[in-house]
């Protein structure tokens, strides 16, 4: 809304490809006061939106720097009357921020830093405030670390990302929701290029059990313990359209920072491995 409130040119004429945002008036950007209501996206340190094209069934993302916020608020008691189910999804996107900037292979060792403590923040808050979602220390650290993992992502994302995006625009299911499903299935496909990054983080982290098993499962347990479902078939999601997904994926921005460079085939398969628990 900020963005369109002054341009003239239709929306996808600004989509994140090439230099596209220069077509923007930069004059006609209104500015931008966030007061996130979530603990999971954190818009309010983007400079991006990202929009379902309905007509071709595909996210696409608007960008311009000065769609960053001048302000950003984070007030906890904004998100006191959050639903358990939504408190877990977001509070996933935020653990999947940081987690995919963690594993890209993008040289950023301040977006390092950053997802690291993101995800210590999320291990210590969010069962907590899916447990008592009137726990406002919680609900604070959770919408801090969620600004931490938005900020990370400057890194990169990846694979989870490149597919949960394609799933949004094609079966209209919660983000954060299909990202906590996909991401141990990414990780998997992702686990021979993780060893050492996994091994730090297992420290990092202070888990009981060593690398890239102890993250794992680290990140089962949290799941389960939050209610998030093991499978996309739980959800309602098959796989008869694992092609077009493997394709979408592939095509997804998202997927250039993955830490392997997945062929569409690839992400088809992993799509059906989230699709049936395999």
């Amino acid at each position: 809304m900020a963005l369109m409130s002054g341009q003239t040119r239709p929306l996808w004429d600004f989509e994140d490809i090439g230099h596209n945002h220069l077509r923007a008036d930069p004059d006609g950007i209104a500015p931008v006061v966030a007061l996130p209501t979530t603990a999971g996206t954190g818009s309010e340190v983007g400079r991006a939106s990202v929009i379902t094209d309905e007509q071709a069934q595909v996210k696409r993302t608007i960008l311009h720097i000065r769609m960053m916020p001048r302000i950003a608020i984070l007030d906890a008691t904004l998100t006191l009357n959050l639903p358990t189910d939504l408190t877990a999804a977001t509070g996933a996107d935020a653990l999947t921020h940081c987690m995919e900037s963690w594993c890209s292979p993008a040289w950023h060792p301040m977006a390092e830093a950053v997802s690291v403590k993101g995800m210590q923040m999320i291990k210590e808050y969010l069962p907590r405030v899916v447990a008592d979602g009137q726990d406002l220390e919680a609900r604070q650290q959770m919408l801090e670390a969620s600004s931490l993992g938005a900020a990370a992502f400057q890194r990169g994302l990846g694979g989870v990302h490149a597919i949960a995006q394609s799933l949004g625009a094609l079966y209209d299911q919660h983000h954060g929701l299909l990202n906590a499903i996909l991401l141990p299935y990414v990780l998997e496909a992702n686990r021979s290029v993780l060893l050492k990054q996994m091994d730090d983080l297992a420290v990092y982290l202070r888990l009981t059990t060593p690398g890239f098993t102890g993250v794992m499962d680290w990140l089962l347990a949290l799941r389960e313990q939050i209610g998030i479902a093991h499978t996309l078939g739980e959800i309602g999601i098959d796989d008869r359209d694992a092609e077009r997904v493997g394709r979408m994926a592939f095509a997804d921005g998202c997927s250039h920072t993955n830490p392997i460079r997945h062929s569409a085939e690839a992400y088809a398969q992993i799509f059906s491995r989230a699709v049936k628990g395999l």
